[in-house]
């Protein structure tokens, strides 16, 4: 079709459909009209052919249709965006080849990088000196074009007159994790943005992590050779035509009405727990109780915004610490598979930059580009970390705002910004020393930071002591499974699995019942009364007001795993019952017999903190007597009456010395300082 007819049919298109759209779009200052492919295709198929396969040459015909139906007044440059496009042009970016060039297609996927926005030269007009004549070259190089010669004969040193300048700027586009199988690894695709369509870094419908359906023309890049010249090689880049965000919640997996009635059919039956726990991963012997919590952390608490804006998360972490061999890893890998969303990362390979977010130079615009990590581009899922004791300690830092705040900030170079991160975080780690002592509390042989282990609703030790019933159950179960890999039979089917937690997510919020919220004050004023309050002792603190939140997260989850509207008693129960085993398992000071959550959050024990305090005293008490320097012998003395015993008074007096409260003058004797 020649492009006068082409202009014609656009006009007499435009006159019809989008007449008042265009004026509606001038008055409010904008200069673009969105088109809708269906409309067109009923107009007229021709249009629409000539559209898919001629992309560029259709467009500026459309583009000049809306010039001449003069509705425009001084506005230049108005663009057509066209949206709906055909499924047949959805093409994945693994799969884009050469035949696409020059075609217009449809991709999508998540963002990866944003870069600043920046001017860029379309055209610009030169005058011959000798002649006067205007010369207009269209710059549609990477490299600034000045014309070679003019009419008059004369050739270089031409004056600049006017040039024209459009907003540029670049994405970088990464298939979403849903669309891979297995260990695929995820390809990547630069956009072109101009005018309209560009935004600032901190936009949120295209920030890293968000996910976009664009529709743009595929071009070739040619790649400069070090030596000069192009390389006969050639990059690719869509210069996008209409960029639509996607609506992100807990995936969009497609649900059909069987598949609904399957799902609510699952939810009636009253053994639906053990069924989801049996599921989780059937090829791990034994951690019911660890598997239990899983399926929870799956199904995800209730995310509450309050009128005055504050958010209370949803979101229920959880870290495994267990001798090697325990199966941690095999349980992370599981996870990622029936859980949607969620990824994979491993301790050794992951930086606080490629977890978070970082700021990266950007070869295309010359500028500073946005680029988002593990646990942004995992929005709304579930991120897997295995191996956190081997990161970094400025690696792990990075992690504390995105694991209670849920959002990553970031600032650097010349970038500000805010970018979401509704991450659950499933963390698994090795104790101090690569395997649990018997003998030594669990609490001091994890050696992660405390702040980071505080944000934690759920932490199980995971201990492999040789227990003859229980190895004999487990050769007996991991022997049979190689002599016959058709053994274990799951309850639910991993495709049923996923799309139950999806369902879940998306359409169950349930709320607290009286009965509910009566079980779990019970249970709290119960564990912080039972603090020991001896004459002189510093009480214990057995639980926080974080626990508190993490049983109402878990007591939710609980009821979404029944798609129940109410959270009933015995959902309070079983997270009651959860935590408690977390509790026993690691908040016990083995002095009094108490729960202590200090053991955990602090690292150092109510009981601990009581035998301090009362060293420091006796250290200011004989500096009254025998002055500056005091001999570690009176201490002794002094303590042994109030009834703590040498081992542990010399374990005080090294932690003050690290503290920087006392010194040692000469061997034997103490200061303060």
């Amino acid at each position: 079709m020649d492009a006068t007819t082409l202009i014609r049919k656009f006009q007499e298109f435009f006159e019809k459909n989008y007449e008042n759209q265009i004026v509606h779009a001038i008055k409010k200052g904008e200069k673009f009209v969105v088109v809708s492919f269906q409309k067109l295709s009923k107009f007229d198929p021709q249009l629409c052919d000539e559209l898919l396969e001629v992309p560029s040459e259709t467009i500026k015909a459309a583009e000049l249709a809306i010039e001449h139906l003069e509705l425009l007044g001084d506005t230049k440059e108005f663009k057509v965006r066209f949206s709906h496009l055909p499924d047949s042009q959805y093409v994945r970016i693994r799969n884009i080849r050469s035949e696409h060039i020059n075609k217009l297609i449809i991709i999508k996927g998540l963002v990866r990088q944003k870069s600043d926005v920046r001017p860029q030269v379309t055209s610009a007009r030169f005058e011959c000196p000798s002649c006067g004549n205007i010369i207009t070259v269209l710059q549609l190089d990477s490299t600034f074009k000045e014309p070679s010669r003019c009419g008059c004969g004369r050739k270089g040193k031409f004056r600049l007159i006017s040039k024209e300048l459009v907003d540029a700027q670049k994405l970088v586009l990464e298939e979403s994790p849903e669309d891979l199988e297995g260990a695929e690894q995820a390809k990547r695709l630069d956009l072109f943005l101009k005018n309209d369509l560009v935004s600032p870094i901190t936009e949120k419908r295209t920030n890293p992590g968000s996910k976009l359906l664009v529709s743009g023309i595929l071009k070739e890049v040619p790649i400069p050779a070090k030596q000069g010249g192009r390389l006969t090689r050639f990059d690719l880049m869509v210069e996008a035509n209409y960029v639509e965000p996607v609506e992100e919640d807990f995936l969009e997996i497609q649900i059909s009405k069987e598949e609904e009635e399957e799902i609510k059919e699952l939810a009636s039956d009253p053994k639906v727990y053990e069924r989801l726990t049996n599921s989780i991963a059937p090829s791990i012997f034994g951690l019911e109780r660890v598997k239990e919590a899983l399926v929870l952390q799956a199904l995800g608490g209730v995310r509450k915004k309050t009128t005055g804006g504050s958010i209370t998360r949803g979101d229920i972490h959880i870290l495994l610490i267990g001798d090697p061999g325990a199966g941690k890893s095999q349980l992370l890998k599981r996870i990622g598979g029936v859980v949607p969303k969620a990824r994979y990362v491993s301790g050794k390979g992951a930086t606080g930059a490629g977890l978070t977010a970082t700021v990266v130079k950007d070869e295309f615009i010359r500028g500073y580009a946005l680029e988002a990590g593990a646990l942004v581009l995992t929005n709304r899922g579930i991120c897997c970390i295995d191996e956190l004791d081997k990161m970094s300690q400025e690696d792990r830092s990075a992690m504390h705002e995105a694991l209670e705040q849920q959002t990553v900030t970031i600032a650097k170079a010349n970038i500000q910004a805010t970018l979401r991160a509704e991450t659950t975080v499933l963390a698994a780690a090795n104790p101090k020393f690569g395997r649990f002592d018997p003998y030594e509390v669990i609490a001091k042989q994890i050696d992660l930071p405390t702040t980071l282990i505080n944000r934690f609703d759920l932490i199980f030790p995971i201990k492999d002591l040789p227990d003859e019933e229980k190895d004999e159950a487990m050769a007996d179960f991991i022997l049979s499974l190689h002599q016959d890999t058709t053994i274990i039979k799951t309850d639910v089917h991993d495709e049923l699995l996923k799309k139950y937690f999806s369902y879940a997510r998306q359409y169950v919020r349930p709320q607290l019942s009286a009965s509910a919220i009566e079980e779990i004050k019970r249970y709290y004023i119960k564990m912080r009364s039972s603090g020991s309050s001896e004459e002189g002792d510093i009480r214990s603190i057995p639980i926080s007001a974080r626990q508190l939140e993490a049983l109402v997260r878990l007591a939710e989850a609980s009821a979404k795993a029944r798609l129940a509207p109410k959270v009933t008693k015995r959902d309070a129960k079983r997270a009651i019952e959860l935590l408690h085993f977390c509790l026993s398992k690691i908040g016990l000071d083995p002095e009094t017999g108490k729960f202590d959550i200090d053991r955990i959050s602090t690292g150092v024990t109510a009981s601990e903190r009581s035998h301090i305090s009362i060293i420091r005293e006796i250290i200011s008490n004989l500096e009254e007597k025998v002055g500056k320097i005091i001999p570690l012998e009176d201490i002794f003395v002094e303590t042994s009456e109030k009834g703590i015993n040498e081992d542990k008074v010399i374990e005080v007096i090294d932690r003050l010395k690290r503290a920087g409260d006392i010194y040692e003058p000469q061997r034997g004797f103490i200061s303060r300082i």
